[in-house]
């Protein structure tokens, strides 16, 4: 994890918290570690301490930093939103975290998120709207991350916790990619490849299907 990265996640904690929260979500420690089948996660328990307090932990996955700056600060939001609904009681999934309910889709849409149902893992599919990218732009987060840890095999797509979708919104700059898109006709996780590829769903195990013009 290099430096600048952690900061950059540290300082749109700061930025989300003050425009879309009013200040009132305490402080988490902000992690970029290896979660290959997550775009983020945020720990149900105060993992972390030190001498005056103790905090959440939000972790972006590190196999996921290269995707555009506005799908990973939609992943941080998402986390975030689900502290929100930590700290203020409002219980926002089940099924050990995996089902994301109404509740979580009307809190995240509050804080311009979209959000898509897919089965199995509920009001998950997080994107970025217009008006998020604006203000990600209006204060200074525009940065890229152009590096991400590899793994030497193919990843899925993650089941949930962040976005999987392509970017709703309006766009940072980088050019659109000239990739395939496959979709679980069963659960609607969908998965980019560079060239034409035959895949499985690993969470329904099905034959995942080319989308023509996606």
């Amino acid at each position: 994890m290099l430096a600048s990265d952690s900061t950059l996640l540290e300082t749109a904690f700061d930025v989300f918290n003050e425009v879309y929260f009013e200040n009132s979500l305490p402080k988490a420690v902000i992690t970029i570690q290896s979660s290959p089948r997550s775009f983020g996660y945020i720990t149900v328990h105060k993992v972390w301490k030190d001498s005056e307090d103790s905090y959440h932990e939000i972790n972006i996955g590190a196999e996921y930093l290269s995707r555009p700056i506005e799908n990973v600060l939609a992943t941080l939001m998402h986390e975030m939103v689900h502290l929100y609904c930590l700290v203020n009681g409002i219980r926002d999934t089940s099924n050990g975290g995996r089902y994301h309910n109404k509740r979580f889709k009307a809190e995240a849409e509050k804080r311009d998120l979209k959000i898509e149902y897919a089965q199995y893992i509920g009001y998950s599919v997080t994107s970025p709207t217009e008006r998020f990218v604006e203000a990600i732009k209006e204060n200074g987060l525009c940065a890229e991350i152009d590096h991400c840890r590899t793994t030497g095999s193919v990843l899925l797509p993650p089941a949930g916790g962040g976005d999987d979708s392509d970017v709703s919104g309006g766009s940072l700059g980088k050019k659109k990619s000239s990739t395939r898109k496959y979709v679980c006709q069963h659960c609607g996780i969908s998965v980019r490849a560079t060239k034409d590829v035959n895949i499985i769903c690993g969470d329904c195990m099905d034959i995942m299907v080319k989308v023509d013009g996606a």
